[in-house]
């Protein structure tokens, strides 16, 4: 046996490997992890010490952890990893006493859990002496007693879970592992008795080594299974949550699981690496538990998967309470914050009923004022996780405005809520308090106590003196120590970005914060002083948002927002924007200039806009890949800006910075300049209606030219890249005037621009790029200079198109490709007669076959596919001719005509056209890229039934006048007489289109009459 384990260790040193050298090859290392899960699979010897068999399981679990820590899951199939997933569960309890069950051999994926069944326990010998209550002859070890020393005195002298506090002992006595009185529980056996005088010296001794080992090798597999966790796709292992993740107990013995052991294990150490375990499996899995949903009743019938799911989070959430209530290590104190911290982020609150988050709330907020400072950091960390979950909930939002907080605000013995600049020794006293002087009790109603809360944390001093951690612990006005305040920027920047309509109330002392942290030396402090102002600009744009829904009583008003940023832009902001030593800083502060408010941008002093503009053009030019990046951003916003859209000489200087930044090393700066290129020519586009061709003539030739080839070339980049690239460039070819456009120089740019724009609406880029590139050629259609109908790059624009809207996966690009088709105003921009024919053929096409489609996901465009299709076929018929007239009545004749049919009249009565993925613009918060399609909004959502008839009517209107425009083609045809082959086929089709258009209208009038009735 000795032997055994010292290979084992070897084996587990191998896999493990060395930093720098050449790792173990995968089929040594594969022959190992079998030989490590033989081992673990075997039962123990009879002859074998218990001891030594301990140390053989630890080396096998260290191999099979070190065989994992290499990277992915490679080890074999399912079958594989659901034996390796149920021998590290049996391990989880070895040398627990009461855990009488038989294992499976292997775990299977299952929304079930797969119950142990109970095996007939070995009676326990009862002892000499009965157990009574503990007497004054055994010195108990105190609470705070080896908490440094951590190690085996820890484990050994670990107090007994189920005598620590009353509410906690008592739930976890209601949920013993075997509800049986005669069957132990999972409490160990040897932690029960009370009396020294049960075991001699000797004994107490062998009984102490084995429980140590036992607990060593319980740590060891839940570090294993840990690896497993990290290892293993997320799809695979929710097949196997339920056995280590417990829903609702639904009768007979509760099933034993990763919080069994958070909640009985005797040692510290074991219960913090489960609550790793399970963060582990919580971390990533919004996804998947995004499902859960309880707020219809409960069937009776059978229970929903979904139903299921949220079971397990309310049983997690009261597990995890319950083990906080009770625990006494402040490391493992920290890992069930943490792992409740975990939850908070991936739980769908929004779709379970509420009451899971306010006790939690609640039970939390005495651990701030916990002596320890990691357990005051986790504790704002979940605070953080609350504040930003599915911000905002109504839930959160109640416990943010409850008055009665006294217990978050009277440790700290503060008075009020005043300005930061206060001196320490004269706080909450000064005549400048906002607030005056009042106790957290008879605060305001509208300031959050958890905004009053960090802010003091950040600002004041810290009242226990005898904390030795963190820095200035010495001092008599020493702060507290700067990872709990770094984490109560973090909350109040969570807190203004989810509420910050319950903040704004504060947003010149929240200023003044930021303020007070940018003028401090330490850079973390001063990064997340800069980024919670950028919350507080963002928070005040949203508010402004044309779509925003909250009155106009309600906002900030705007000399409020201008008086904020002259006081932020005259403070500290301007050294951390020159801090060239820190660019971390620097980003964070362009990020800042890059969320000021248009409106009060304009009203901001002439010398404040200046300098935001001078700092960022010269931002442009920094060595720093981040900060050229962000400074490329914020020009890309400033363009946008009313008051310097117009400016040609600013457009021209951002052209050039942008032009420059294009053409950098870093692939993060070339998709911020694609983005702000794609806003810069956005404003060329709006000032070409609102100033006209003056600006066009002001704006030099070259510079445009240069702008059209570095967006050609941007094309082909990568797709991040590409995406905002063909954005400029169908703004660019809509912008080219006739006098550019004759120019010898141009002719090849204009053609290389749209060969690069064909070539990406074909090739296999992301769809986002695709339908970027389908809506760039339907703007540049809109330019009546383009001479579409002779250009020799015209006939591959028109097949591009008609390719795409037939024959792509994706209906939004369908959809973008239909809007393009729907763009030229003239007959003569579709070519001749069989350019023509083929664009009409290729959507009548789609409109057949609009159904049809492998990605389930798509159907919820197909309303709006149809839409556009139809708006865009009779749009074909207003401008079709008498050389049209065959190709339209041979569709219509036949199956795709009685399709086309049906979509018309929906399309006349205003029904269908919901959105679907209007935009075609770029990422970055900023303003997307572009108008939306032709016709894509008609028809859309929250249209009243009234303007849905007076668009029905409308366009009722326009087919009658394109039937009679039809008919006037039909008499022309008869007067002329005019007997040739061509002549006479054109004519046939023409009445049949005719026939076709009377029906449409004829259905539409009866539909309308039997609606009326």
């Amino acid at each position: 046996m000795e032997l055994r384990r010292a290979a084992l260790t070897c084996m587990a040193n191998l896999c493990l490997g060395v930093p720098g050298q050449a790792s173990l090859e995968d089929p040594y290392r594969s022959v190992c992890f079998r030989v490590f899960l033989q081992t673990l699979q075997s039962p123990k010897p009879p002859d074998a010490e218990e001891l030594l068999y301990c140390t053989v399981i630890q080396g096998a679990v260290k191999g099979l952890q070190s065989s994992l820590c290499g990277g992915k899951w490679r080890f074999g199939g399912q079958e594989e990893l659901g034996a390796l997933l149920a021998v590290l569960k049996r391990l989880m309890f070895q040398g627990c006493p009461g855990v009488c069950v038989e294992w499976p051999s292997v775990l299977y994926p299952a929304p079930l859990p797969q119950y142990e069944t109970c095996s007939t326990p070995k009676p326990p010998e009862p002892p000499q002496n009965p157990p009574t209550q503990t007497s004054g002859n055994k010195k108990k070890k105190s609470r705070g007693r080896g908490r440094k020393g951590g190690g085996e005195d820890e484990e050994r002298d670990a107090e007994p879970r189920l005598q620590r506090g009353g509410r906690g002992g008592e739930a976890w006595s209601k949920t013993s592992v075997l509800p049986s009185p005669g069957v132990l529980s999972l409490y160990p056996l040897w932690k029960r008795s009370s009396s020294d005088s049960e075991f001699s010296d000797p004994e107490g001794a062998a009984h102490s080594k084995l429980r140590l080992f036992h607990g060593r090798v319980r740590q060891g597999v839940l570090l294993c299974l840990l690896a497993v966790v990290k290892a293993v796709e997320k799809r695979t292992l929710y097949g196997y949550w339920s056995s280590f993740i417990p829903d609702a107990p639904i009768g007979g013995p509760p099933p034993l699981t990763l919080l069994t052991v958070v909640l009985k294990d005797p040692s510290p150490k074991v219960r913090a690496c489960a609550l790793q375990v399970v963060s582990a499996l919580l971390d990533g899995s919004r996804q998947f538990l995004g499902v859960a949903e309880d707020l219809a009743p409960a069937r009776t019938s059978y229970t929903p998967f979904s139903f299921s799911l949220a079971t397990a989070v309310r049983e997690l959430h009261r597990s995890l309470s319950l083990a906080l209530l009770a625990e006494a290590s402040a490391h493992t104190l920290t890992q069930i914050i943490k792992c409740l911290a975990h939850l908070v982020c991936n739980a769908p609150y929004n779709r379970l009923r509420p009451g899971l988050l306010s006790p939690l709330w609640r039970q939390i907020q005495p651990y701030l004022r916990h002596r320890d400072v990691n357990v005051r950091v986790s504790v704002l960390t979940l605070y953080g996780a609350l504040v930003s979950t599915q911000a905002p909930l109504s839930e959160i939002q109640l416990l943010l405005t409850h008055t009665s907080q006294e217990m978050g605000l009277s440790w700290r013995q503060r008075e009020g809520f005043s300005s930061p600049h206060t001196p320490p020794s004269h706080k909450y006293h000064n005549s400048h308090t906002p607030r005056g002087s009042h106790t957290p009790g008879e605060e305001e109603p509208g300031v959050p106590w958890l905004l009053q809360l960090c802010v003091s944390l950040v600002t004041q001093p810290r009242d226990d003196q005898s904390d030795s951690e963190g820095p200035g612990g010495g001092g008599a006005t020493a702060l507290e120590p700067s990872p709990v305040r770094l984490e109560a920027l973090q909350v109040l920047a969570h807190l203004v970005r989810g509420y910050f309509p319950l903040c704004q109330a504060c947003l010149c002392e929240l200023g003044q914060v930021s303020a007070r942290c940018l003028r401090e030396t330490d850079p973390s402090i001063q990064l997340h002083g800069a980024k919670l102002l950028e919350e507080l600009g963002t928070g005040i744009i949203q508010q402004y948002r044309p779509d925003n829904s909250q009155s106009e009583s309600c906002r900030v008003p705007i000399s409020q927002v201008v008086q904020f940023w002259v006081d932020v832009l005259s403070g500290p902001l301007n050294g951390a924007l020159q801090s060239h030593q820190h660019p971390t800083l620097q980003t964070s502060a362009c990020d800042t200039l890059s969320s000021i408010l248009p409106q009060a941008f304009t009203q901001l002093p002439e010398k404040s806009q200046v300098l935001c503009v001078t700092v960022l053009l010269g931002l442009t030019y920094s060595d720093n890949s981040l900060v050229k990046a962000a400074a490329v951003r914020a020009l890309g916003v400033y363009i946008l800006f009313p008051c310097l859209r117009e400016d040609v000489m600013f457009v021209a200087d951002t052209a050039n910075a942008i032009l420059t930044a294009l053409d950098d090393r870093s692939p993060n700066v070339r998709s911020k300049a694609a983005w702000s290129l794609g806003n810069l020519t956005d404003t060329l586009i709006v000032n070409m209606g609102c100033v006209g061709e003056v600006f066009q003539e002001e704006l030099s030739d070259m510079l445009v030219l240069q702008m059209l080839q570095s967006a050609t070339k941007a094309a082909f980049d990568k797709d991040r890249v590409k995406s905002n690239a063909v954005r400029a460039l169908g703004n660019l070819l809509h912008f080219l005037s006739v006098s550019q456009l004759t120019r010898p120089g141009f002719q090849r740019p204009l053609e290389e621009a749209v060969s690069a724009l064909v070539t990406t609406v074909q090739s296999e880029a992301t769809m986002k790029v695709r339908w970027n590139a389908c809506y760039a050629l339907g703007n540049a259609f809109r330019n009546p200079a383009l001479p579409l109908d002779s250009a020799s790059w015209s006939g591959d624009a028109f097949s591009a198109l008609c390719c795409v809207v037939t024959s792509c996966q994706n209906f939004k690009v369908r959809i973008k490709s239909a809007a393009a088709l729907s763009v030229p105003a003239c007959r003569h921009c579709y070519g001749d007669a069989a350019r023509f024919g083929h664009v009409w053929r290729s959507l009548a096409a789609a409109l057949e076959h609009s159904e049809e489609t492998q990605d389930f996901l798509e159907y919820r465009y197909c309303s709006s596919l149809r839409h556009t299709l139809t708006h865009t076929l009779t749009h074909l018929l207003r401008l079709s001719q008498s050389q049209d007239m065959p190709a339209l009545g041979m569709s219509l004749v036949m199956e795709e005509g009685r399709g086309f049919k049906e979509h018309l009249v929906k399309y006349l009565r205003g029904e269908g056209g919901t959105d679907g993925g209007r935009r075609g613009g770029g990422t970055d918060g900023g303003r997307g890229g572009g108008t939306e399609g032709m016709g894509e909004t008609e028809g859309g959502r929250g249209e009243t039934e009234g303007e849905r008839e007076r668009k029905g009517e409308e366009r009722v209107r326009t087919l009658g006048e394109t039937l009679e425009r039809l008919r006037s083609l039909c008499v022309d045809g008869e007067e002329d007489g005019d007997e040739g082959r061509d002549g006479g086929e054109e004519e046939r089709s023409a009445f049949v289109v005719v026939a076709f258009l009377e029906d449409v209208l004829r259905s539409c009038e009866e539909l309308k009459v039997s609606h009326s009735d």
